[in-house]
């Protein structure tokens, strides 16, 4: 067999680990990765780690770990050999980070390589040392018990490599980055990261010490999440979800603080990403991400880890019920984020039961909830002239330990803002974004409580899509009628839609459709419909909301307060913005000098 006039050959060793090495060494961090986590499968509890020149110069890493025997150091540098796994009946439970056995070979074929190990109670360590998957030497050398691994000169042999490296300060931060990631996975492990500049001569390091979850937390993410971090811990049908996601307030412009774990592993996944998107989608601003470090624990069987070389990807067995489990554990602690949550002193919010849900009364009318804002005023809100500018009655009640969290209305700022006190002090609340918040979580829940209206289409709608599409969407005929849409296959690739949901009368019917397919073979699931019918209901309580400028009485003001304290996500409005903010005495005592 022949392709065009070329004959078929075997590729050269070299060419060949060559080759495997531009999946595993994309650039200097994937090396400290790889080299890292063999240190952590060989037990170490001390991993030293130093860099020149963003890893392109070198790469030192030292472990106190159980080392290498003699007889398999030359093992240790060539292709497909590992001591994680040894038969394909052991890829379907990996329990170790490492198990391909072709990332020290890869390293080995494009950079100066010197491998130095000892095991405990040996006479000595020996070392192994490879140039270009060429052997330089191998001898015995004095060594403490654990490895040493020295890489040097990377892609020496191969320059075009170095020049889709990024800059020295790029390559350097994602070293950082990647002890960083690991060290949230192993917190009773001690990390010593030093990075020295080949230009400016400069260094930059840091240790993260073995200790207590939260000290490691604050040294990689900041004492500012660990204030604003809700604790995670779930269990159901053999999987755990534990670890922090941090307070809707408290988000980035980039996804550079999302930490996930499969078993110990960091990855990055679709999948998972979506899960959490729609956790957060009702309670983060636009164009935001949140901050969190989660661990997911699941039955080796159920998850696939030879994805890629890299072992960034991993394949669950079921994708849907991982999916699934993930958002309804993040959307249970996340709604529990309330004012009754808070601690004292203001702005650390800490997971907690919430007392049962207690929305303000809502007037319903005959045409089902697309007509409950149907009245501009909530039932609660009695017509009233053009607010004053400072309303300041007498208060009716006294403040003391049992103050309920948001305290008591003492007066109405510009017709926009609720002053009141508490046990600590003032807090100031936007009538407008609460009662949104209120109103919507209420509109929520009597939908949940009276069903998915449906109406039937006059004339039905016929939707070209793939043939792909359209076994998809024959196959998921129950899931979209819950959903509120009745569709039948007409076609080897049409489909014709006969109902849809009462309140997306008027949608892109095709395109929502499209998009709901998308996501179920995608995900194993669609939020699509629910998307758009949270976007209407979050449009209908603005429009249903308390405007500015509407003076509330002391009386209202109070049942606004109580109704933010038993709402879910009552600390955020619909589009992420805050309820509320607690100043206490003592910050006010500063703020005017007092005692000083």
């Amino acid at each position: 067999m022949t392709t065009g006039n070329k004959r078929i050959r075997r590729l050269d060793t070299a060419v060949a680990d060559q080759i495997a090495a531009g999946e595993v060494v994309e650039r200097p961090a994937s090396i400290v990765k790889e080299l890292v986590e063999n240190s952590l499968d060989a037990q170490a509890r001390q991993i030293e780690v130093r860099t020149e020149g963003g890893g392109v110069d070198l790469i030192w890493v030292r472990d106190d770990g159980t080392g290498i025997e003699r007889e398999d150091l030359v093992l240790a540098t060539e292709r497909h050999a590992t001591s994680k796994i040894t038969s394909a009946e052991d890829l379907l439970e990996v329990g170790s980070l490492g198990f391909r056995g072709e990332a020290l070979a890869s390293v080995c074929s494009v950079a100066r390589v010197q491998l130095t190990s000892a095991t405990p109670g040996s006479a000595s360590g020996w070392v192994r040392e490879v140039h270009g998957g060429e052997l330089i030497q191998e001898a015995p050398r004095a060594h403490p018990a654990g490895t040493t691994v020295e890489v040097r000169d990377l892609f020496y042999n191969t320059p075009a490599r170095r020049k889709f490296l990024k800059t020295e300060r790029t390559e350097t931060l994602q070293i950082d980055q990647v002890i960083r990631r690991l060290s949230l996975a192993h917190m009773d492990v001690t990390f010593n990261l030093q990075q020295s500049s080949s230009n400016s001569g400069r260094a930059r390091s840091f240790r993260l010490q073995a200790g207590d979850p939260v000290t490691r937390l604050g040294d990689v993410l900041g004492p500012d999440f660990v204030n604003e971090a809700v604790a995670v811990d779930e269990a159901w049908e053999g999987m755990r979800l534990s670890g922090w996601v941090g307070n809707p307030g408290f988000n980035r412009r980039q996804t550079d603080q999302q930490y996930f774990y499969v078993n110990g592993r960091a990855i990055r996944d679709k999948l998972v990403a979506h899960a959490v998107r729609q956790a957060y989608r009702d309670v983060m601003f636009h164009g935001r991400h949140p901050v969190f470090v989660l661990f997911l624990e699941v039955d080796p069987a159920g998850v696939d880890v030879n994805v890629h070389p890299t072992k960034h990807e991993v394949r669950f067995r079921e994708a849907r019920t991982v999916h699934d489990f993930i958002f309804g554990a993040l959307h249970r602690a996340l709604r529990d984020i309330r004012p009754d949550a808070q601690t004292a002193g203001a702005d650390r919010v800490e997971r907690s039961i919430g007392e049962p849900l207690a929305g303000m009364p809502v007037r319903a009318s005959a045409g089902g909830i697309a007509q409950l804002f149907s009245e501009t005023s909530p039932g609660w809100v009695a017509e009233a002239p053009p607010a004053q500018r400072l309303v300041t009655p007498e208060p009716e009640e006294s403040i003391d330990e049992t103050t309920p969290p948001l305290g008591y209305a003492i007066a109405q700022l510009h017709g926009v803002y609720i002053l009141a006190q508490n046990a600590q002090g003032l807090v100031i609340v936007d009538m407008h974004a609460a009662h949104e918040r209120i109103t919507y979580e209420k509109l929520k829940r009597q939908l949940a409580d009276t069903g998915i209206a449906r109406q039937q289409l006059l004339v039905p709608e016929f939707v070209d899509v793939s043939a792909a599409d359209a076994d998809l969407i024959e196959e998921s005929a129950e899931e979209l009628g819950r959903a509120g849409l009745v569709v039948d296959r007409t076609g080897p690739q049409t489909v014709c839609v006969r109902e849809i949901p009462t309140l997306l009368n008027g949608q892109n019917t095709g395109q929502m459709l499209r998009d709901f397919v998308s996501d179920i073979g995608t995900f194993g699931s669609s939020s699509e419909l629910a998307n758009r019918r949270d976007d209407l209901l979050s449009s209908m309580a603005c429009y249903g909301s308390v405007r500015a400028n509407r003076s509330l009485t002391i009386a209202e003001m109070n049942a606004l307060l109580r109704d933010m304290e038993h709402t879910e996500n009552g600390g955020l409005c619909i589009h992420g913005r805050p309820t509320y903010f607690v100043r206490t005495i003592d910050e006010l005592d500063q703020l005017f000098l007092r005692g000083q």
